[in-house]
């Protein structure tokens, strides 16, 4: 008997491969798997998309203090120099490359914060050769606590734009693709997968990062470009890569395109972004927590703290609760809770569920806004930890030899209060809290609002009689 392997091979592919197009109707799996052709899949995305992808170049303009100036009285200086008018001051030029992707047909361009931000001249290219600058272009807004911004053309010319996808729909090991201008090289397509999904603490532990991490080759230049599935459909927005060399080593992160969204239309249409607050401090449950809270996992937001006169006080929210659900969503950790509340409608009432001595309890909660955030945080340092800062200012920054204006600088601080005992004095600056740096007031009082009560702290602080920079331990209240 003869055995026909090849038509027997045949006849089941041609059977697995119908059955895999019922089961993909069935479960109305996104049609990239029945339809697409992979041979030309990318060449098809890369068409599509690429017209909608912005070069950008900005410039931007910075007054550092001249390096010489603590030498012009310096009598070894003047014996061979003479005496030259040292200007205090001078201005250093520094230019950048980024990506952007075309929102609408009236020019918005979505982009990475950290590309725009601090521009003094903005220009853009266009696949088809157009170039905008100078008055053509202005910042629309940005939002350095997702990284995002919304540049625009200003030009009755029309312009293509790109489609976006659901981002939530996103599938670890989905094929995806990035375009952008790595190291200046315009329209360049790399590919890859969707190795993870939901990376935090990638930039900054107390931001809003909810990451797609991919393999696809992402590097400098390729910020605020699109990442695409393979569709053509706007997934998500690279913005960073996590490497040893500053080169691509196969693992970047795009912020995905919901988030992305809900961002940068609040920027179109206020110039800003407001986000909703409860009022709390939350952190990740470890094993040895769950198994004291009696709970069949790690998952969901513990309440370290509730801040005196927040929704969540007022609501009834205590210390120690275990928040598992919010607004009939599973909650996963701390950063995916920090991701639903952060893109809520403020003023708005939601049921948020919590485990108290090992029982279930919903409680109702009504949002407040960032703008009591900052007050509440404000006052919360003030009487928690005993300190009181401000911005650092130009003048001050020269000073102390700071490139730019960073840090914030003390204005009183108790004694007897936790950073008193630790040796931080008035006009003394603080630079950075575990790692983070700080630049404002709420940055700062953000950093330790994120900190759980009996948690090490470790300060970054210039000292205001010498000069030098030092590093302070304490631990929270």
């Amino acid at each position: 008997m003869k055995l026909d392997f090849a038509g027997s091979a045949n006849r089941r592919f041609v059977a697995v491969f119908a059955v895999c197009l019922l089961v993909a109707a069935a479960f109305n799996v996104p049609r990239v798997y029945a339809q697409t052709n992979l041979i030309t899949a990318i060449q098809d995305v890369a068409k599509k998309a690429i017209p909608a992808v912005a070069h950008v170049e900005v410039t931007e303009k910075q007054e550092v203090e001249n390096p010489m100036l603590p030498f012009a009285d310096d009598p070894f200086f003047r014996y061979f120099f003479g005496n030259p008018k040292t200007p205090r001051n001078y201005e250093r030029v520094i230019t950048g490359l980024g990506s952007g992707i075309l929102m609408d047909s009236q020019g918005h361009i979505l982009t990475n914060s950290h590309v725009v931000r601090g521009a003094t001249k903005i220009k853009v290219l266009l696949s088809d050769g157009r170039e905008y600058s100078g008055d053509s272009v202005k910042v629309v807004g940005t939002d350095p606590k997702t990284d995002l911004a919304v540049i625009q053309i200003i030009s009755k010319d029309s312009f293509p734009y790109a489609t976006f996808g659901d981002s939530d729909k996103v599938e670890i090991g989905q094929w995806v693709v990035a375009i952008g201008q790595p190291q200046g090289l315009d329209q360049t397509v790399t590919q890859g997968i969707i190795s993870a999904k939901h990376r935090r603490g990638i930039a900054n532990p107390t931001s809003y990062e909810d990451f797609l991490q991919t393999d696809a080759a992402i590097n400098p230049g390729n910020s605020g470009g699109p990442l695409l599935d393979l569709n053509g459909e706007v997934i998500g927005v690279n913005a960073a890569i996590m490497s040893r060399s500053g080169g691509f080593e196969g693992i970047g992160f795009a912020i995905p395109s919901n988030m992305a969204l809900h961002v940068a239309r609040q920027l179109i249409a206020t110039g800003k972004v407001e986000r909703a607050w409860m009022g709390i401090s939350i952190q990740d449950l470890t094993p040895e927590l769950a198994r004291s809270f009696k709970l069949p996992s790690t998952r969901g937001a513990l309440v370290a703290s509730v801040i005196s006169g927040s929704p969540a006080e007022k609501a009834g929210i205590r210390q120690g609760d275990v928040i598992v659900q919010y607004n009939g969503k599973d909650v996963r950790d701390a950063g995916s809770f920090r991701n639903m509340v952060g893109t809520a409608t403020i003023d708005s009432t939601v049921p948020v569920t919590v485990v108290r001595n090992g029982a279930k309890k919903e409680i109702r909660v009504t949002l407040g806004s960032e703008k009591g955030e900052v007050q509440a945080l404000r006052e919360s340092v003030k009487d928690r930890y005993g300190v009181v800062v401000r911005a650092v200012n130009r003048k001050e920054a020269r000073r102390f030899g700071l490139e730019r204006r960073t840090g914030v600088i003390v204005t009183s601080v108790t004694p007897s209060g936790v950073f008193g005992k630790a040796g931080v004095e008035p006009g003394d600056i603080i630079l950075q809290v575990n790692d983070e740096q700080v630049s404002s007031e709420e940055d700062f009082a953000a950093a330790l609002g994120a900190v759980p009560s009996h948690t090490r702290i470790v300060l970054t602080v210039v000292d205001h009689r010498s000069g030098s920079t030092a590093s302070l331990m304490l631990m929270t209240p």
